[in-house]
């Protein structure tokens, strides 16, 4: 009996790891959730299986739904904030990077964490890829009904509290660099007037690298926060190196070089930007969840 080939699979693969990175906000195990789901494909008999794409999707959301209740836990004794990882890329011309319109951004990211793998997962089926309320009760082990109303409140959890990223990369550049220039000169009146009034800032250190435990909220105390760390934090490294990158198609900037204590600096902070000011900053520091390309 003729078993999936490679091909097969490999025609699915991109859209399985979209789909997986937009339930687990890690692009490493985005990828091993797509493997398990090939290994369990293979096992498979072509003729068990009428619609390929969509029992491949089937396959890959319940992985990833076991691995965000297994991650539960964790994730609620985890030290302070936590962000999703952040794949980091060099930043590039807007020729070089046609494929971030199709990239999950930062801040939607963000605002997914917070979700139950319930709500998250009946949202990234329904509402980003269309799957039938019927085909995502058959994911999440429960009635259509439920389904549908996990997708309701993950809907109205994703609309109120998604911070505002309505800019394009030049934006983000220009405010980028105004950012870093008033944050060096330690001008915190210049600093407020590049961040939105409800500005936010979150740093996740995951417990290896002091961060704020709280998000930081308003201009003012972000301004200030931010300067603290550059004085504080930045100033005392060696061999420090700053350039800009692209982080899910938002600006950001790298941060590498040396501890006083001789271990390495690494952090990466990602904005979002509306109307001409930002309104999110987000450090990621947690050297386990930055991947750089």
């Amino acid at each position: 009996m003729p078993s999936p080939s490679v091909t097969d699979f490999e025609a699915h693969r991109s859209h399985l790891t979209a789909v997986a990175y937009r339930m687990l906000g890690n692009r490493a195990e985005a990828e091993d959730a797509v493997q398990e789901t090939w290994l369990r494909y293979a096992q498979q008999r072509d003729e068990d299986i009428r619609d390929v794409r969509g029992w491949l999707t089937t396959v890959t959301a319940r992985i990833c739904l076991d691995q965000l209740n297994s991650a539960r836990v964790r994730r609620n004794t985890y030290p302070g904030e936590w962000l999703p990882a952040f794949v980091v890329e060099p930043d590039a011309d807007p020729a070089d990077h046609a494929e971030l319109a199709d990239q999950v951004s930062i801040a939607l990211l963000v605002v997914l964490e917070r979700l139950t793998p319930e709500q998250r997962v009946a949202f990234v089926l329904h509402d980003a890829f269309a799957v039938p309320f019927d085909e995502v009760a058959a994911v999440l082990d429960s009635t259509p009904a439920a389904a549908r109303q996990h997708a309701s409140r993950a809907r109205k959890a994703v609309a109120e509290g998604q911070v505002r990223h309505t800019a394009g990369l030049p934006e983000q550049r220009r405010l980028l660099s105004a950012f870093l220039a008033a944050a060096q000169d330690g001008d915190m009146r210049t600093l407020a007037a590049v961040l939105a009034p409800d500005v936010v800032a979150i740093g996740d250190g995951g417990g290896v690298v002091r961060a704020a435990l709280r998000p930081v909220l308003g201009a003012e105390k972000v301004a200030r926060f931010i300067i603290g760390l550059v004085t504080h934090r930045l100033a005392g490294a060696t061999d420090l190196k700053v350039e800009p990158v692209v982080v899910n198609g938002s600006a950001a900037l790298l941060m590498s070089g040396r501890n006083p204590d001789g271990s390495q600096l690494l952090v990466v902070a990602a904005i979002t930007v509306d109307n001409g000011r930002i309104t999110g900053v987000f450090n990621q520091q947690n050297p386990e969840k930055l991947v750089l390309s």
